[in-house]
This record gives structure tokens, sequence and C-alpha cells, in this order.
């Protein structure tokens, strides 16, 4: 901790204020700094927000002091803002945007410096930030925001121009204006893939994912059967469904960090509840341990967590990544699982989880492992056998549930996906469920 922000004169140096929802006053302030190869950040509670014991915890890594905490990225793959705001940076894809228009913008004026982290983090436009945490400058204005009666999150109608303008940057054929059009439209929630953050017919906040140039079998629809699947398997999930652009099958999937009245919820990643570095290998069974002290209905969500395990592991989504677990606040200072997303059958790998089950079993290979796991995660062995049985019964029926209209895929594309529902693991399973 530092209890005075350092930085050297000739340092690059950001102050912003940090708030929450569509409270108008700022909670903390942040400032970044860059020094040379040095990079960090420091942030400091406003002492209201310190002395009112109704305020949540921001993130787990912000101690409730008064005086600047100081956040250096423990690896060069590890961000430089603390946890709960490097949630809401750009993932992949939009650091790729950004970095292309930044290129091109330098090509033509050459006193432009090269991109920082504080870049990147403001580069997402304020209306779409993942959760509720909000950045404004020293003179109150939301980044990247528009003036009152604007917006610039696209609706449903702009799908065309938004897949035309992701496809010319995946084939490096973007033009300014492209990048233009897509900056700050990105979000905290993915990967490498092409995706922009949309405007449901109803007004309500999505993701739009694109099929991609080298896809080798419809992903977008894969990911859309996952999630209904998991949805039929009592599994709370994202709102999910397929629609068709210019012929392409672009999956449209509902923000649930949002109220119905489009109200912020703060969220974080399962990552940030761990305090973990990226690259750290880190076990479900540790997650279990922190949600015990952090979940409101801790016995419920620790059930709700086994039952995406098996259902992962039947489907062989194998991108288990802490980044791909969230939690919700629910008041009082306590979290719940968020619902489920970024669930993708990988029919061309192995059935390993990238994020081990426990410290001893190391990553899931089998059903089994999973059994013996089931009481840490509150399941009784008659609850256990439950949850089995109907999650092995949904899976058994994903080719109808392919071929609905929600999904649309057609019976030519169901043997691309047909390894990664129908297996040995599947199986196995059953013997689990008698």
């Amino acid at each position: 901790m530092a209890s005075t922000p350092t930085f050297k004169a000739t340092a690059i140096r950001t102050t912003l204020e940090v708030c929450l929802g569509k409270l108008e006053k700022p909670f903390g302030k942040l400032i970044y700094v860059k020094d040379g190869p040095r990079e960090f950040s420091q942030f400091a509670y406003n002492e209201e927000w310190l002395t009112d014991p109704t305020n949540i915890d921001v993130s787990p890594d912000l101690n409730r002091q008064s005086g600047y905490q100081l956040r250096k990225p423990p690896t060069k793959n590890d961000s430089c803002f603390f946890l709960a705001l490097a949630d809401t940076e750009p993932d992949a894809w939009g650091r790729r945007v950004i970095a292309r228009a930044h290129a091109k913008a330098r090509a033509k004026d050459a006193s432009l410096g090269p991109l920082t982290e504080i870049d990147y983090l403001a580069a997402v436009d304020d209306f779409s930030r993942i959760g509720a945490l909000r950045l404004r400058d020293e003179k109150g204005q939301y980044l990247r925001s528009t003036p009152q009666g604007e917006r610039t999150t696209p609706g449903l109608i702009e799908l065309e121009k938004i897949l035309n303008a992701s496809r010319a940057v995946e084939l490096s054929q973007e033009t300014v204006e492209d990048l233009k059009y897509l900056q700050g439209k990105g979000t905290s929630l993915g990967g490498m893939r092409p995706k922009c953050t949309v405007l449901d017919t109803d007004g309500a906040l999505a993701l739009g994912k694109f099929p991609s140039v080298s896809d080798e079998r419809s992903v977008t629809k894969g990911e859309v059967l996952a999630l209904q699947l998991a949805s039929h398997a009592q599994i709370d999930s994202a709102k999910a469904r397929i629609i068709s652009v210019q012929g392409s099958p672009v999956a449209i999937i509902r923000r649930f960090d949002r109220t119905p009245e489009q109200a912020r919820i703060p969220y974080i990643s399962g990552a940030t509840l761990l305090q973990a570095n990226r690259d750290d290998e880190h076990s479900y069974t540790e997650i279990i341990d922190v949600m015990r002290s952090k979940c409101k209905n801790f016995a419920d969500d620790a059930k709700q967590l086994w039952r995406r395990l098996l259902f992962n592991h039947l489907i062989a989504n194998v991108d288990d990544h802490l980044q791909n677990i969230g939690f919700l606040h629910v008041g009082n200072n306590q979290w719940k699982l968020s619902p489920a997303f970024d669930l993708n059958p990988f029919p061309d790998k192995e059935r390993e989880s990238k994020t081990w089950l426990s410290e001893d079993t190391g990553p899931i290979t089998s059903v089994r492992q999973l059994v013996e796991q089931a009481p840490r995660f509150e399941l009784s062995p008659q609850e256990t056998k439950e949850v089995i049985a109907k999650v092995v019964q949904v899976v058994k029926q994903w080719k109808d549930v392919a071929m609905s209209g929600e999904v649309g895929m057609r019976q030519e594309e169901l043997a691309a996906f047909k390894p990664a529902f129908e297996s040995a693991a599947l199986e196995d399973a059953k013997k689990f469920s008698k």
C-alpha cells in the first residue's frame, strides 16, 4: 500500500474517477502511471464510502482503508488494474480492434504515442461496460459516453454492417470507417472471436457473436446449442438464440449484468473472486472454499456449480478457465453465481478440463472424479444421482435441440458436433445415475 500516489514528473499519468451504477458521486479515484517500462495503478476510496457499512467491497484485492493502494501486474500477462476493474477491460477481440485503429491513426500522425493499458480500459463504451463500475474523467464526463438521447450500441438491424466490418478486420482488409464503427462495442466476456455489444429487439443489452472466417464448423450454433441444453438441464444460463445475417448464423446472447429495467449489476469473474494471476492453475474446490463466505445462498450455488461441471464434461466444453465463471452482487456485500456463459462444445479436443477439479485430483477427466468430489459441493449421494440423471437425459436429446428454431442446425452440421455429445463419457455417466 502507498499512502500517497508516487510517480516521476516525466511519467505518463492519468487520473480517473470511479463510480458505481447510477450513483453520480464517485466512490474512489484511480491513478494510472507509466514510467518507462514500469506500469502500475493506484486507487483510493472516498472517505464517505469507507464510513458507510452498507457499501460493497468493490474488488476483493482492495482493502477498506484510507489512502492509495498500489497495484503492479504480478506477471506480464496480468493487468495493472485492480481485479474488478480488470474484469471490465476489452477482451482479445476488442483489443485487436483498438490496436488496429490506433496503428492506422499513427500512420497519419507520427506524434501519437503507443497505446497504454489505460487506453484499452478507457476504450469501452460506458453504456455497455460489464458490471456496474463506471469511469469518468476529472471533468465528470463518463468515458466513451454519448450525448443524452444518442447511443453507440447498435440494434439488430445493424448486424449486417457489424458482420462485414468484423470480417474485414479478420482478413486485415478493414478501413478506418470499419474500425471507427467497431470501437467501443467490444466486451470483456469472451476471447479472440469476433463479437459486438448490441441492443436486442426489446432494447435489452445483448452480445452478438459472429462466425469467424477460419471456422471449420458452426461455432456460433454450437454455443447456442450448449446454452439451450444447459437451460434444459436446470442450469441457470444466459438466454441465447441464432439469427441469420446474410445467410450467416449470428448468436444473440442476452447480457445478465443488467436488470429488466437495464440498471447495472456489479460483476466479478471467478479469477477476481480468487484473486488469481492469469497464468496460475487453480481448482474448483478452491472456488467453493471462497464462495462459502462470499455467496448469499452458498449451498444452492455450490450444487449449481457441480451441475455445470458435469454438463461441461459431457459436452466437451474444455475452455473452462476462471474468466468464464462469473458472480453477481445481490446486496449486503454478498454474491451469487452468475448465469453460465461461453459454453462451447469442442468435438475435436480431449475431454479434460482447463481448471482442475481439486488440488488432489487434477483436471476433470471422468464422471467418477466428479462423483467422488460431489460432497464438497453440498450434494448428497441421492442428489448426485438425480443431477446426473437429469443432465444425461438432456444431453441425449442434443439433436432435437440442435435442429430447433432457436439453433437451426442443419442435418449436415450435426456430424461435426456428434463426438462432443455422443461419447463414452455419456455412457459412463449413466452408470452413476442408478
